[in-house]
């Protein structure tokens, strides 16, 4: 049976149901947004079970929660106000990730404010656990394809296949390969995170060894899936091209997953720690103050999304954009040296003009946003060169640096674009222009624009693309020179026009 204490904990947690429910309420747009993530994304689709998990953890040590004093806490407003404002932010600055993680942090503050901080602590794993709701890990995807490119060609070379590399494409004598999003292991990577860190809670009970094998987690899956790729590639390769190509690359994947995770879990056995059951402390319960500080809650919650829909209703601006004449011996040209063009979404104007000097030949593209919202920002991980699969082009290279443009130093992504026939070859200078500022930075970028769409301010900003053919990787060079002449008699227009239009 359970404690007598209890009894007096029905109210209290009855009002913190109906505190989220307020929450994801006011809140709908951002709890739909992690939604529909799960629904169409096989990778975060875990989503649907950890709010299921972190209740029955919570079942499952009911005896001792029953038994912690009950006791809102108003000081929990000094969490849940910033949290509101981060999740305001984000929401206006169209950063998603930020918002979902703010809106699952506000359901656990709304813990500490209804039942109090001991019931926080008591309960803090089933609610840290929430965060994993949130579908989180898109800017891994290219370091991880990255990492895993480097260790298939690196195993590939040490048994002395000859391998031809060039960015996440490689050559050898059998056939062709490339590394693209399917094969970076964020899958694999994302659900040993979620199994690893509730077996480390149900498994031990000593601190350091549930983030030891928290930590083990994370590292394990990601040299597992370097060994799955060239494990693939090694098969393909040694039967000539006759397996692990259709779907048996697919099963062979998750078989292997299957094994390391067994694997890990077997090991992590040997240190295992039965968790010992803790005697109920005294308690003293208040629960008068619970409806009190939930509906304080939702009134001050209610006033954000009335704040964000006054913002939207603001008319975007519609300037007329031109951009910059032909000038020092370049010509408009009717002409483009490619069908190419950049995946840019959402942008409200879009100008795109084609330069020509001899033989010379340069592309101008802008993609301006005259405010930031859904389906429509300036930094969106849509928003790219050469979609995955592309029928006619593959990015075999991407750089940051940073150019000596007119005078002034312009920080830029240098892109290098192959046609899937190799025929041509493209360089590709790309940065985005905020508040008169030239920058790359996707996180600067993002906060700029939220804070001043918060304050009330106008959040424009463009995306600038310059882009130049050339032959070979030697002319690579070649083609950068072309690029910064152009940039040198056309930019400082552009910068105005730019500049104008706010």
């Amino acid at each position: 049976m359970l404690p007598a204490k209890q009894a007096k904990w029905g109210l209290p947690l009855l009002f913190l149901v109906l505190a989220w429910l307020a929450v994801a309420a006011l809140l709908q747009p951002t709890f739909m947004s992690m939604y529909d993530i799960w629904d169409r994304s096989e990778t975060y689709a875990h989503g649907f079970v950890i709010l299921p998990i972190a209740l029955w953890l919570i079942w499952r040590d009911r005896q001792r929660l029953a038994a912690v004093p009950v006791a809102g806490d108003a000081r929990a407003f000094l969490l849940i106000v910033p949290l509101a404002l981060g999740w305001l932010a984000a929401r206006l600055g169209g950063v998603l990730v930020i918002e979902q993680y703010a809106f699952v942090a506000i359901w656990i503050a709304a813990v500490w404010l209804v039942l109090g901080p001991k019931m926080l602590r008591a309960a803090m794993f089933p609610l840290g656990f929430l965060l994993l709701m949130v579908p989180n890990g898109e800017a891994l995807i290219q370091p991880l394809i990255n990492f895993t490119a480097d260790f298939t060609v690196g195993a590939v070379r040490l048994v002395g296949i000859p391998v031809y590399r060039e960015g996440t494409f490689f050559t050898m004598p059998t056939g062709e390969w490339s590394v693209v999003e399917g094969c970076s292991g964020l899958r694999y990577l994302i659900a040993s995170i979620t199994l690893g860190v509730l077996y480390a809670y149900l498994t031990y009970r000593t601190p350091w060894k549930r983030v030891a094998f928290s930590v083990a987690a994370i590292i394990v899956p990601v040299f597992a899936n370097g060994m799955r790729a060239a494990m693939i590639v090694f098969i393909a390769h040694y039967s000539d091209m006759k397996l692990a190509l259709g779907v048996d690359h697919f099963i062979y994947g998750w078989v292997w997953f299957g094994i390391v995770m067994l694997a890990m879990f077997w090991v992590g056995l040997i240190w295992r720690e039965d968790l010992e059951e803790t005697a109920p402390p005294p308690a003293t319960d208040s629960v008068r103050a619970a409806p009190l500080h939930a509906a304080i809650l939702a009134l001050f919650l209610a006033a954000f999304p009335l704040y964000e829909g006054h913002l939207a209703s603001r008319p975007v601006p519609t300037p007329a954009l031109a951009l910059p004449a032909p000038a020092a011996g370049w010509q408009a040209s009717q002409t483009a040296f490619s069908s190419w063009l950049p995946q840019w979404h959402g942008m409200d104007i879009q100008r795109i003009e084609n330069y020509r000097r001899g033989e010379q030949q340069v592309m101008l593209f802008l993609a301006w946003y005259g405010t930031q919202r859904d389906n429509a920002e300036l930094i969106n991980s849509r928003n790219i060169m050469v979609r995955e699969k592309h029928p006619e082009w593959r990015q075999v290279g991407r750089d940051t640096l940073t150019r000596n443009v007119a005078g002034q130093a312009l920080p830029l992504y240098q892109a290098q674009l192959l046609a899937n026939d190799e025929h041509q070859r493209i360089l590709a200078w790309q940065w985005h222009r905020i508040q008169g500022q030239d920058g790359i930075n996707p996180y600067q970028a993002k906060i700029d624009l939220a804070l001043a769409k918060l304050l009330g301010r106008q959040d424009i900003g463009a995306a600038v693309i310059v882009a130049t053919p050339y032959r070979d990787k030697i002319d690579a060079d070649k083609a950068a020179a072309v690029l910064a002449e152009f940039l040198a008699a056309h930019k400082p227009a552009l910068d105005a026009m730019l500049d104008r239009a706010r």
